[in-house]
């Protein structure tokens, strides 16, 4: 794979093309200019979410390329190279996805003490600004008398009210599963575009806010990719 193709390709067309390979690829490039401290702590992290979702499949691809996606994106178009936030941003599904395997947790553990016991995990592995940021990002145990899509935009919204910093994940995460919602089945496509769609209007006020920490050029990028992913929403439920 030639490096500076890697670099001009979008993502969705690298993974069509080259699959987890070329997305691994096109983040070792990404990294390049970190710092090695840095790099160091990003590949852990990616090690990390490697193992955990080592069995994890997203439909027709092995889950990790979403977050290889994820990180890579708020890399590339937010201009964002916190090691911490890209930290998140790779293990942002660890928590809620793998807790007891993280954090150690017994199998009759309730799922609150077991994302709590992966949080302190993180927090030892990493710093505890990494295991909060994913805390933000990460879905509590819902009420089973009550709409779970209810539930997850409303704590989507209350947790991003609160971090800034995990906008920018939630953000990214959203970005790929709206945007690329024309890369999976039909049946997937339907119940992401029902879950997602309402939750555009309040992702682009976030977007818009003075204390997001975002440049107003990744803003403005952020804001047509939430469109786009409304018109596909739009096309998919519509119809």
């Amino acid at each position: 794979m030639a490096p500076r193709l890697l670099l001009s390709m979008p993502l969705h067309a690298i993974t069509e093309v080259y699959g987890e390979e070329g997305l691994r690829e096109r983040f070792a490039l990404e990294l390049e200019s970190f710092p090695a401290e840095e790099r160091k702590q990003l590949v852990e992290a990616l090690d990390l979410a490697s193992a955990l979702h080592a069995d994890d499949r997203r439909v027709r691809e092995p889950y990790l390329n979403h977050l290889l996606r994820v990180a890579i994106r708020i890399i590339r178009y937010y201009g964002v190279r916190d090691p911490d936030v890209l930290t998140a941003a790779l293990l942002h599904d660890a928590v809620e996805d793998h807790p007891a395997e993280l954090g150690g947790g017994a199998p009759d553990e309730s799922y609150t003490q077991l994302t709590e016991a992966a949080l302190v995990e993180l927090a030892r592995r990493f710093n505890p600004r990494v295991a909060e940021l994913v805390r933000s990002v990460t879905n509590p145990d819902y009420d089973p008398e009550r709409d779970r899509h209810e539930q997850y935009r409303e704590h989507v919204a209350e947790s991003l009210e609160r971090d800034p910093w995990a906008r920018v994940i939630k953000i990214s995460d959203f970005t790929d599963n709206g945007v690329g919602v024309i890369h999976t089945s039909i049946d997937k496509a339907y119940r992401s575009a029902t879950k997602y769609r309402p939750l555009v209007p309040k992702l682009r006020e976030l977007v818009g806010r003075p204390d997001t920490p975002l440049s107003t050029q990744a803003k403005e990028h952020i804001l047509d990719q939430l469109d786009l992913a409304e018109e596909r929403f739009a096309a998919i439920l519509d119809d």
